[in-house]
């Protein structure tokens, strides 16, 4: 489910380099902000982990940008 999606976006962030603590913080963000967008677009209601990993380059870019 989106633990798993968490845990996936973490473990990616520390493959590339990104030491535990910073690469867990970041996940965590982009994992939630992820999953504001796919509320937008999805509604709260039929959202599905596959949604929110759609949305996770809608909110690397939406961070980016800040």
């Amino acid at each position: 489910g989106s633990g798993d999606v968490l845990a996936g976006m973490t473990a990616s962030l520390v493959a590339q380099g990104a030491e535990l603590f910073e690469a867990a913080s970041a996940a965590v963000y982009l994992h939630g902000l992820a999953g504001d967008i796919a509320a937008e677009k999805l509604g709260k209601i039929s959202m599905l982990p596959t949604d929110l990993i759609d949305c996770i380059p809608l909110a690397y870019e939406r961070c980016k940008i800040l």
